[in-house]
Parts: structure tokens; C-alpha cells; sequence
């Protein structure tokens, strides 16, 4: 897993390219002049920080959000302020990367105890049992 150090943040932001435009919505005549969307690019393939396998891992995890040219794109707009909605897209990429890069833990299959398998077993013909005492029993005689 990757340990991200303020000095490798630092490093990443400096990739990230930012676009603003205007935002689609509600909200009058500040909305219509003010471009307070941002959008937050990152190429992957070009990352001078991660190396070969980590590109590998996050095109593997991230390939739904991944363009054809390898470019991760993330929007913001919720706030009215770009500089907000700047912060608020690369805490959702340092997030998603981290998220990304997070190698998951292999599953440890567990042996079910014998005393367990016994008491369902018996469980099971107890039930059967009780089952049989419910039926009619036919004499044809």
C-alpha cells in the first residue's frame, strides 16, 4: 500500500491540470456569469510518481472512469466558489487514488469446526424426526 507524504501529494497536484466553466442549474444570474465549475484532469500513463505497477493497478480499478487517452476526469460544482470546488475535487482524487492503490487483503478460507458440522447434522435429524411423528400412518390391511 502506498503511504502518501505530504511531499507526495505535492508532487501529484503538480500533474493535475485544472478547467473551469460555467455551471448548469439553478441559481440566477451568478451562475450565468461566474465560472465556478471545476474540472480536475489527470494522465495516468504520464505520472512520473507511480510506478509501472501502481499505473497498472489504478487502470485496472479505475477503468470506468478512465477515458481512451488514459485521462482521469473529475468534476466539481457544488459550491459557488472555484477555488472550493477546486479543493473539493482533488480531496475526491487523492481519495479515489488512495483507494485505488489500497491492495486488498487475500480472503483466508476457514475450516468449519467438526463439533459444528455434528450439531447441524443433529439438528437435522431431530427435525426429520419430528417430522415423521407428524405423519399418518395408513394400515392397509
Amino acid at each position: 500500500m502506498l503511504k502518501f507524504k505530504i511531499m507526495n501529494n505535492e508532487l501529484l497536484q503538480k500533474e493535475l491540470t485544472y478547467r473551469t466553466s460555467r455551471s448548469g442549474g439553478a441559481g440566477g444570474q451568478h451562475v450565468n456569469k461566474v465560472e465556478s465549475k471545476v474540472t480536475l484532469i489527470w494522465n495516468v500513463n504520464e505520472s512520473e510518481i507511480l510506478t509501472e505497477d501502481e499505473k497498472t493497478r489504478v487502470r485496472q480499478k479505475l477503468a470506468n472512469r478512465l477515458n481512451k487517452d488514459g485521462l482521469l476526469q473529475m468534476e466539481a460544482s457544488t459550491e459557488r466558489s472555484q477555488t472550493k470546488n477546486k479543493e473539493i475535487a482533488t480531496a475526491r482524487f487523492f481519495d479515489l487514488l488512495r483507494h485505488a492503490l489500497k491492495r486488498e487483503k487475500k480472503r483466508v478460507a476457514t475450516k468449519i469446526p467438526k463439533s459444528q458440522i455434528l450439531d447441524r447434522l443433529d439438528r437435522k435429524k431431530k427435525q426429520s424426526q419430528k417430522k415423521q411423528n407428524r405423519r399418518k400412518k395408513f394400515n392397509f390391511d
